[in-house]
């Protein structure tokens, strides 16, 4: 499993499978803000793997704006890999064997599948 996830999805969907993913005392933490709240946690998931579901305010839209036009401005871009839900599995051992040229970023869609 994974010790970390930083959960940066500013819509609604289902944390569940993503707190699943987690090694014991793993972490997750929350820093998009959805419209509509997230359907509920199973709380099972948390306590028997002394899992970690955090939030943190990193700032608003106006901070956001702000570093996304500066990074424009700089070209300044992020190197990452979308993957699907179902390689989660192939992606973590990539990281344990230092394959990774960037970061992976869950597409959400692929939850539905």
């Amino acid at each position: 499993g994974l010790r970390f996830i930083l959960d940066t999805a500013s819509v609604c969907h289902d944390l569940n499978p993503y707190i699943a993913t987690l090694k014991h005392d793993g972490a997750m933490v929350l820093v998009g803000a959805p419209e509509n709240p997230h359907p509920p946690v199973i709380p099972f998931g948390l306590i028997f793997g002394r899992r970690t579901l955090a939030g943190s305010l990193i700032g608003g839209i106006k901070e956001t704006e702000e570093m996304l036009e500066f990074c424009g401005k700089h070209n300044i871009v992020s190197e990452i890999e979308l993957i699907q839900i179902q390689d989660i599995e192939k992606a973590y051992e990539r990281l344990e064997k230092n394959a990774v040229n960037g970061r992976f970023v869950i597409d959400i869609a692929s939850l539905k599948q």
